[in-house]
């Protein structure tokens, strides 16, 4: 039963992202349903954990069902924080070309070899590193290894996929700054982490451009060392194979580029700004509220996590029933907290008609006041922490999420136990740390707020929030 009301929730937000409008009121659950189940927490794995000599860690989960294994590659500092400063979204090129071309076969070759072995590889970068992933039928684990290493290890950056991505690239691109949550988002991030690598997430035409088959590979050489990397194989196979395996695909694998600098810790505290990102003719407000918050390791993380939901991470979280089921602003209101290795934010964010832009920050921020001076009521904190937990569980449930969960942890700093350890950490928290962190993070005069629309419509609308630097 717990399933099925988070599933009904999952599919409300799903239909919300993607533009739906939900009609009437939120709809009620029967009544007399049977109480809700404890929740269960994730069993940790028993994890077999092996360094090869170059320092490439090897954690191998062993898991019974079907007959397939699945691996991810994660490799530290390898994603956007390597990026330089005049060539932001650069990883993502990179990572995109990973698998469409190797010293020993053209994308094509690597596709066929792939479906051969039962699975597919690929590759996809966050802020922190980059995954490289692979899966197989268990009987061509081997061989899929071996792939999947020839794939992180040697790509050669064809001249023509390179042009082909970067053509795709400019087309995304356009597409993405002709929508005003990508210019928001943008000036969002520049806000919470200034100068900070964290803020180099999105791509610009000179550095696509600027991407070359001998830039690319020299930045691989820079960012794919075995000492930062750690390798998770999941699924039915034994320890000691897939201690052969790895050892046979990556075992002579050496540095051969100069140490990306670790990463710098984000700031903690910033000034609030005020941008208007001028859109002319616009019908709505886009609108961001952001500040800087904690780490992913840091103890504030998780009660923070459910202070944002309370606040903006469901259907039923409190600006989304404000601001679209009460007042009618907007189809949807969400906010929330977001972390990484050295840093995070928290953030508000809603699309509203402009006659209600100033309405609907006055909404916002009383809903941020409300939540960091009153106690959240049990009932409410319980089926939080139930939509928390529930999808933290059923996100888990298949091997490749759980290799995907563990190696995305180790790339934040957070260690294999995590796993299991985050839903009773999920149900510890009480109303007094969910109200702490509200106010400590959520703070009305803590936040930037940024909004892209047309000034000539909304600019009174805004002078109760502070001088507005308007951005053309």
């Amino acid at each position: 039963m717990t399933i099925f009301k988070h599933t009904l929730l999952a599919l409300a937000v799903s239909a919300l992202s993607c533009g739906a409008a939900v009609a009437g009121p939120a709809a009620e659950l029967p009544k007399d349903l049977p109480p809700y189940a404890a929740d269960k927490p994730l069993p940790v794995p028993d994890i077999a954990k092996k360094t090869l000599a170059n320092g490439l860690e090897v954690w191998v989960v062993p898991r019974d069902g079907i007959p397939r294994v699945d691996y991810v590659l994660a490799v530290r500092n390898a994603g956007y924080v390597a990026d330089a400063a005049d060539a932001p979204g650069f990883a993502s090129l990179l990572a995109g070309l990973l698998a469409e071309g190797t010293a020993n076969r053209d994308s094509r070759q690597i596709a066929e070899f792939a479906q051969a072995q039962g699975g597919s590889v690929g590759a996809s970068v966050s802020s922190d590193g980059a995954l490289v992933y692979g899966n197989a039928l268990a009987a061509n684990a081997g061989p899929m290894l071996s792939l999947l290493a020839e794939v992180a290890r040697t790509p050669s950056f064809p001249e023509g996929e390179v042009k082909l991505a970067q053509a795709n690239a400019l087309q995304a691109l356009k597409a993405a700054e002709a929508q005003p949550g990508f210019r928001a988002n943008r000036a969002l991030l520049s806000a919470v982490y200034g100068d900070h690598p964290y803020a180099r997430t999105q791509q610009t035409e000179a550095s696509i451009m600027a991407v070359t088959p001998e830039a690319l590979r020299s930045e691989h050489a820079r960012r794919f060392h075995p000492d930062r990397a750690l390798l998770v194989v999941a699924g039915r196979i034994e320890a000691d194979d897939a201690f052969r395996f790895a050892e046979q695909a990556f075992g002579d694998w050496r540095a051969s580029g100069a140490e990306v600098p670790p990463t710098p810790a984000a700031r903690t505290e910033a000034a609030p700004q005020r941008l208007l990102l001028q859109r002319d003719g616009s019908v709505q407000s886009t609108l961001r509220l952001a500040s800087p918050a904690v780490a992913a390791t840091d103890p504030d993380a998780i009660p923070l996590q459910l202070a944002g939901t309370v606040l903006g991470g469901s259907f039923s979280s409190r600006v989304m029933q404000n601001l679209r089921e009460e007042k009618g602003y907007t189809y949807g209101a969400r906010a929330g907290a977001t972390s990484s290795a050295q840093g995070g934010y928290v953030s508000g964010s809603a699309d509203v008609r402009n006659e209600v832009t100033g309405a609907s920050l006055t909404e916002f921020f009383k809903e941020y006041e409300r939540i960091g001076t009153e106690p959240v009521p049990a009932a409410e904190l319980d089926d939080t922490k139930r939509y928390v937990a529930g999808g933290y569980l059923i996100g888990n449930q298949m091997q490749a999420a759980v290799a995907a969960t563990l190696a995305s942890n180790w790339l934040v700093g957070l260690p294999p136990e995590y796993l299991g350890e985050f839903v009773p950490k999920v149900r510890a928290v009480d109303a007094g740390q969910v109200r702490a962190m509200a106010a400590k993070y959520f703070a009305p005069e803590r936040q930037s707020i940024i909004v892209v629309g047309d000034g000539a419509a909304i600019a009174g609308q805004l002078a109760e929030w502070g001088e507005f630097r308007t951005v053309e």
